[in-house]
């Protein structure tokens, strides 16, 4: 049985490598085809009169993702090295690539991409259709890291002008730790930072060696001194609906019962709804609803789709 054993194992570290020689001469083909096929221009940079490719030199792509020349021509030559998921972003900024592009660039990395892609498939049109249904209750879908990953225009005024909000920071977590005008909206501002910070560690527990969730913290535990304090007692507690009370800036007091529908059978993206709890929070939303139509009547949840992996929270 040992024999066996030993035997079989040898195929398995064999064929590992190959895989892995695979990917890596095929990342390099991918970046020199796309480095090849960008106009100095299209970057800024002068095209110049000994240019012998039309398209950027290695020490240009380099330069622009503000890495070394060797370590990136040691990538183009497919070198057994590893790359960092930031070192990845520049790159994929730095050649100008598509969604598609990006993401086939980090799967030829073996790496997770912690920013935002175009679409996500949890948001469906069907999904983008019941959110605007719902209003005038205030409703988003967000995932397990609390991005929000679409909302209705009710939502998108509820706690701060959603809308103006940078998509990288659409983040449950850091609006309610960093953003002044949705801080002022939650009326016990105090328990639900505490609350989301529980649920956030015990749902991090099954992503503890994914990127994104360790960037997001990283930056939580960078801008927040309340947010480091709430998570050095390693408080947990898991997702309940409950009741909660706003400040709008525009309608005043909205109280609400909070409520999560998951949209599969796994703890991951959910419909968060906020239905009004007595008839004056109600009537409230309906003039919410009225003033969100006001300032942004062609707007649809399909234009305020994000990503389903994360919102690309800094590093």
């Amino acid at each position: 049985m040992t024999t066996m054993a030993q035997e079989t194992a040898v195929p398995a570290t064999a064929s590992h490598s190959s895989l892995s020689s695979i990917r890596r001469h095929e990342l390099a083909a991918f970046l020199r085809h796309r480095r090849e096929h960008i106009a100095p221009e299209q970057v800024g940079l002068p095209r110049g009169r000994r240019r012998r490719t039309p398209g950027l030199r290695r020490e240009e792509v380099a330069q622009l993702s503000a890495v070394g020349v060797t370590w990136y021509t040691w990538l183009e030559q497919a070198r057994d090295i590893q790359v960092s998921v930031q070192v990845l972003d520049a790159l994929a900024r730095a050649l100008l690539l598509d969604p598609s592009e990006r993401s086939h660039l980090f799967q030829l990395a073996g790496a997770v991409d912690p920013t935002p892609a175009t679409v996500c498939p949890s948001v469906t049109p069907a999904i983008q259709q019941v959110l605007e249904q719902l209003e005038p209750v205030p409703a988003c879908v967000q995932n397990s890291r609390y991005d929000i990953l679409a909302y209705n225009r009710t939502y998108g005024l509820l706690l701060c002008d959603l809308d103006a909000v940078p998509p990288e920071d659409r983040n449950c977590m850091i609006l309610s730790y960093t953003d002044d005008d949705w801080r002022s909206s939650i009326v016990h501002l105090a328990e639900a930072q505490r609350l989301m910070a529980a649920r956030f560690r015990a749902t991090m527990a099954g992503h503890l060696a994914e990127p994104g969730w360790k960037m997001l913290l990283k930056r939580l535990r960078t801008e927040s001194p309340e947010f480091r304090e709430v998570w050095d007692r390693h408080e947990v507690i898991e997702h309940r609906g409950r009741r909660k009370e706003f400040m709008n800036r525009y309608v005043g007091h909205v109280s609400v019962d909070h409520t999560d529908l998951w949209l599969g059978p796994e703890a991951g993206p959910r419909m968060v709804t906020y239905a009004p709890a007595d008839e004056e929070s109600r009537l409230r939303l309906e003039k919410l609803h009225a003033i969100a139509l006001e300032r942004t009547p062609a707007r649809t949840a399909s234009q305020r789709a994000l990503s389903c992996d994360a919102v690309g929270p800094r590093a």
